[in-house]
């Protein structure tokens, strides 16, 4: 065992404030499932001041969550190899960038009127003929984006539970936590910029 993480594993758990900050963690992810739920809704859509245009967004947060999938893989491999401080600096990387994400992407949803896979005509509708021509690609975005759209639901407080864990010095529940969180938070990291691509032709 290196010298560094041995350092970190002798650190003393703070379970009182693990209680604590897990009332946090609940608490942000049903916001955030709120507003989820929200801003799908045409009749909660915000209007933007004359001459604002957020279409850019989805390309940022195609970047964005690229740059978690890099900070997640270093993290797992500085891990792996002791490095626990270049870990937690990957892994909090990882988290405020998601963070940003988010942000954009509500930005984005509250303001912007939904893109469709096979909209060719931009009208919000995909009609049959429109259907037919895109083929097999369509059901393969929507399982893709279904997939990622339920995973990133319920990952999301056991990101936020795996990072606390970490933080109050309990690191056996981190570990337990980890290996089943960070596959699954990777994958909605991955399919985020996957599903922005396949729908990049349909975005006005």
């Amino acid at each position: 065992m290196s010298s560094e993480r041995a350092a970190w594993l002798a650190r003393p758990a703070n379970d009182a404030l693990a209680r604590r900050l897990r009332w946090v963690a609940w608490g942000l992810t049903a916001v955030v499932l709120l507003l989820a739920g929200m801003m799908r809704r045409p009749e909660l859509k915000l209007a933007l001041p004359e001459g604002w245009d957020l279409g850019f967004l989805p390309a940022v947060n195609a970047t964005l969550n690229s740059v978690v999938s890099v900070a997640l893989v270093v993290a797992v491999v500085a891990v792996k190899r002791g490095r626990i401080g270049l870990h937690r600096a990957a892994m909090t990387t990882a988290l405020v960038v998601s963070a940003a994400f988010l942000l954009c992407y509500v930005a984005y949803h509250f303001t912007t009127a939904e893109t469709l896979f096979g909209d060719a005509d931009g009208n919000g509708v995909v009609d049959p003929a429109e259907r037919a021509e895109v083929g097999f690609m369509r059901p393969l975005y929507l399982v893709v984006l279904g997939s990622h759209i339920v995973l990133a639901a319920v990952s999301l407080p056991f990101i936020l539970l795996t990072f606390i864990a970490a933080w109050t010095n309990r690191f056996d529940v981190h570990r337990r936590l980890a290996r089943r969180v960070f596959p699954v938070w990777l994958y909605v990291a991955v399919t985020g910029p996957v599903c922005y691509f396949m729908l990049r032709p349909y975005y006005g």
